[in-house]
């Protein structure tokens, strides 16, 4: 992460030499998040394509209120219109948040629902239906489910993946202090083995990443220290054949925050991902420093990136961040930062108007917040969210789950903005949509890469193409490094485009859809 050693203002101003950000509120069903301590925490979603058509469905968790399904019937280009769909089987209570991936490797995406409660696989049949999967070795639990994330190790064709646990809720000397369990699902046989994740500090996001590019996944830990209260730290799991954490004698730090989100994303074209914190007071924008080692320092507070208080609203308390996702929503070839924010019920030290963020990335590397002047500044309690291409413009959309007010879809109309491409990946099973591969686009001298990746952000994430946005480019080259670490050879795609990468023996196939 470059510094330029400018000190810099809250508001959004020309110096990022790119169009102003724009946003425009949309009508959707009405969807609420709520219910009691339980569901403080949580108001994730899942967005994904449930029924082909190329659109990104919503499937909203609910909390108390029922979780519904959103199917997209927006047309190309046009405002996001959507229909509530949700089928028996999907019209849960009890939802904390929900993450897609095709957990069968079918070509169909599955759902891995976060529950307080019994936690559920769902198979996706197409269409937008569902059924449960309940092999004999998926035990639901009856735990409150804050975290979740996905990958495939090396030589499994069935992905190994994690459920992190908040509170437990039966341990009467609660609830401070009595974080509960964490459970590791590998594959084992014709079945997995389940393994705790000791010690446990109250999770509330998890992401398996190849921070360091080598061929595996490691599980990163953000935690709540307002429950694990001394001892804890946030945590990175190295997936040995015995699991284990990184220590200070690997070149991790030990940090404690009160962790509520994660994301990672490359923004300073050097090949290793940065690594965003959200928390209560201050963001945690943190680069890479230990050369291949597990070592993350924070960015210096003038690289603007902290988004502690609001800008908006006039409640100048502490910020409280939950969601966050990387996007480019200007197509200026920089990633941006967006950032769910909500006080998490009447704690009286934090904001209660406290607007989300839209941190956009300039061109020496520092960030400008511009969520007054894109109108993102929200005023709920803001939890879950997505930033995606919901209308096939090439422009990100923003949608979020607020606590005990509607869901909001906010539709990207940014005039003037740069080119871009959308690229997704298939392989042949198992592993379908190519989990833990990167993705690099030669543009304008520099190279953008991206992992992909299931989990990180808060209760929900995104499954489905990869958006970068180009800036000025008119071609560019891309390549893919696939999950086996075989590295496609550099081939040519148009820009302003949606292309399908398919990984065959000859090299890949791309084509347009």
């Amino acid at each position: 992460m470059r510094n330029s050693g400018l000190v810099l203002g809250a508001v959004f101003c020309a110096s990022t030499g790119t169009a102003d950000p724009r946003f425009v509120a949309q009508t959707v069903p009405e969807h609420v998040y709520d219910g009691g301590w339980e569901h403080y925490v949580g108001g994730g979603l899942a967005v994904f394509d449930c029924n082909g058509d190329t659109r990104p469905d919503i499937f909203a968790a609910g909390g108390e209120n029922v979780a519904q399904l959103m199917r997209n019937t927006s047309e190309d280009g046009r405002d996001l219109t959507f229909q509530a769909e949700t089928s028996a089987n999907l019209a849960m209570t009890g939802v904390i948040g929900a993450y897609p991936f095709d957990f069968d490797s079918d070509g169909i995406v599955d759902l891995a629902v976060m529950r307080v409660d019994e936690n559920r696989l769902m198979r996706g049949l197409g269409g937008c239906t569902f059924e449960t999967f309940a092999p004999d070795w998926f035990d639901g639990g009856k735990s409150w489910t804050t975290a979740f994330s996905a990958t495939w190790e090396q030589g499994q064709d069935r992905p190994t993946f994690a459920f992190g646990n908040y509170v437990d809720r039966t341990d009467p000397d609660g609830p401070f202090g009595t974080c509960d369990q964490n459970w590791l699902y590998r594959p084992k046989g014709d079945g997995y083995d389940v393994t705790p994740l000791e010690p446990a500090h109250c999770p509330l996001s998890m992401l398996f990443s190849d921070w360091n590019r080598k061929g595996r996944a490691d599980l990163r830990i953000s935690n709540d220290r307002h429950y694990y209260v001394t001892g804890g730290q946030e945590q990175l799991w190295a997936m040995e054949n015995t699991p284990r954490l990184y220590t200070e004698a690997d070149g991790w730090k030990p940090y404690a925050l009160w962790g509520m989100g994660i994301a990672s994303r490359d923004l300073d074209f050097d090949g290793a991902p940065e690594v965003y914190l959200t928390s209560m007071g201050d963001q945690r924008l943190q680069r890479m420093a230990g050369n291949n080692r597990p070592q993350w320092d924070d960015a210096p507070y003038e690289a603007g990136a902290t988004a502690h208080r609001p800008y908006a609203g006039g409640d100048g308390r502490p910020s409280t961040g939950w969601h966050v996702s990387f996007g480019d929503v200007q197509n200026d070839g920089l990633d941006d930062i967006f950032v769910a924010k909500g006080n998490v019920e009447q704690m009286p030290g934090s904001a209660m108007e406290d607007p989300n963020n839209l941190l956009l990335q300039t061109r020496d590397g520092t960030f400008v917040e511009a969520g007054l002047q894109g109108s993102l500044d929200s005023l709920h309690r803001g939890r879950g969210a997505a930033l995606v291409d919901f209308n096939n413009d090439g422009l990100l959309d923003v949608a979020v789950v607020n606590r005990r007010a509607p869901l909001e879809v906010f539709r990207n109309i940014t005039e003037n903005t740069g080119n871009w491409i959308s690229i997704r990946l298939q392989q042949p099973a198992p592993n379908r949509d190519a989990v833990g591969a990167f993705i690099e686009v030669r543009v304008q001298g520099k190279t953008i890469t991206r992992e992909v990746y299931v989990g990180g952000g808060h209760a929900g994430g995104v499954s489905g193409p990869e958006h970068f946005g180009l800036g000025k480019a008119e071609a560019v080259q891309a390549r893919v490094i696939w999950p086996d670490q075989e590295k496609s050879d550099w081939f040519d795609v148009s820009v302003n485009q949606r292309v399908s990468v398919q990984r065959g023996a000859l090299g890949p196939q791309i084509d347009s859809y």
